[in-house]
Order: structure tokens, then sequence, then C-alpha cells
């Protein structure tokens, strides 16, 4: 009985216990590419300041490297376009008649087209005000004309931009900046004069403010138009070539 006892000892004492079983057999195993890569992980703890040094310098002149091969292509590019433009440059100086015109930029549009809306929208409100008398429907008035109003007269000015019609001088001529205020009233008159009858429930008083808006408006948004018309931001010039 004491020799069981003592073999029930030993067996406790030597047999690995369900624990150390289970962390044994759920120990990550590192796996590596190459036996260069197993002595790398070896020697890792090996290396010397100096190596480690090495090996920073190493990556950071990688780095530098892409980013030396990325500013070359960026570079291409810039080279490429300079040279378009040194093209034009001197087909413009050789066709020193051609008649010059421009464009307006996208952005140039959108600014035109919210400033004249601040500014036929301070009208329309007095107007409104005016001849409703209620500051309720002046403001209700405004708010629906500038959303209706703003997109509309972008699109508008897009559209007017692909016509070279009166350009030729480097600015719009007064025929344009007149075309460009009637058109814009035929469909703004229409416009105000719905607003107002939507919101005021009243079709005399929305007849006075769209009458109103149609001879004050428009003889403002002419002005509006020649003061741009001097204004060089947003304006980008080509040449009409002579074949």
């Amino acid at each position: 009985s004491v020799i069981l006892l003592l073999q029930g000892v030993a067996v406790q004492c030597f047999a690995p216990s369900a624990q150390q079983k289970s962390v044994r057999q759920t120990t990550a195993v590192p796996v590596f590419a190459s036996t260069t890569a197993f002595r790398s992980f070896l020697n890792a703890d090996d290396e010397t300041p100096q190596q480690k040094l090495l090996k920073q310098v190493e990556r950071e002149e990688a780095n530098l490297k892409r980013e030396r091969e990325k500013a070359k292509e960026r570079l291409e590019k810039y080279d490429q376009s300079l040279e378009v433009l040194q093209t034009k440059k001197a087909q413009y100086m050789v066709q020193t008649d051609a008649p010059t015109t421009f464009t307006e930029t996208t952005l140039r549009s959108a600014v035109k087209a919210f400033c004249w809306r601040i500014i036929a929208g301070s009208v329309t409100f007095i107007t409104t005000l005016r001849f409703s008398g209620s500051m309720k429907t002046a403001l209700q008035v405004v708010g629906a004309d500038f959303l209706s109003k703003s997109l509309t007269m972008f699109i508008g000015e897009r559209l007017m931009n692909k016509s070279k019609a009166g350009r030729t001088g480097g600015a719009d001529d007064a025929g344009r900046s007149l075309a460009k205020a009637l058109i814009w009233r035929l469909f703004a008159i229409c416009n105000t004069l719905t607003m107002a009858v939507f919101v005021s429930k009243d079709l005399s008083v929305a007849s006075k403010i769209a009458s109103t808006d149609a001879v004050f408006k428009t003889a403002l948004m002419f002005v509006y138009e020649r003061v741009w018309a001097r204004i060089e931001w947003g304006k980008e010039y080509e040449m009409q070539w002579n074949l």
C-alpha cells in the first residue's frame, strides 16, 4: 500500500495537468517564409544599436526614394502642362489680329447668381411688404423666390456662357447684357407671380408685385450685368483662329 501511494504521488508530480495541455495546444507557432526570416527572428535580440540604426536609415531611404518617384511623376505632368501653355503662347503671338473671346468659370456663374438673388430678393421683399402690408407674407415670398430662382439663374448663366455672341471685345457688350436681362425677366415674372399668388392668396397683390419687379428689376439687372462685364475675375480668354 505504501508503494502504491508513492506511485500515485509520482504520477501527480510528473504527469501534465489538463490546464498545461490546453496551453500547449493553443500556443501559436510562428511561421516563417524563409530561412533568412527565421534567422532574423532568432537574432532580433542580438542586434547592436548600430545595426538597428542602420535599418532605420534604410527604411527612411526607401521612403524617400518612393516620394522622389512620385515627385518625378508630378514634375512630368507639370512639364507637359507648361509645354501646352508655351505652344498656345507662340500661336497667340503669331495670330495678333485674331479676335479674342472668353468663357466664364463655373464659380463666377455661381457667385453672379447668388449675388443677384441677394439684390433681387431685397427688392422683392420691399415691394411685397409695400403691397401686402404683411411682414410674414413678404418673408415667405422672398424665401420661395430665393429657393426657386437661385438654381435656375445659375443654369441660365451656364447656358448663356455657351454663346459667344457679344463677347468679341473681351467683355459682354451692352446688347448681350440687355438680352440677358430681358430673357431672365420673362422667366422671373412668371415665377414671382406664381409664388406671390400661392403665398398671399390674392391675385391683385401678386400682380402688383410682379409688375413692379418687371420694370425695376429689368433695369437693375442690366446695370448689374454691365458691372460684372468690367470684372476680370473668373474669365478664361481664348482666341478664335483665322484659318
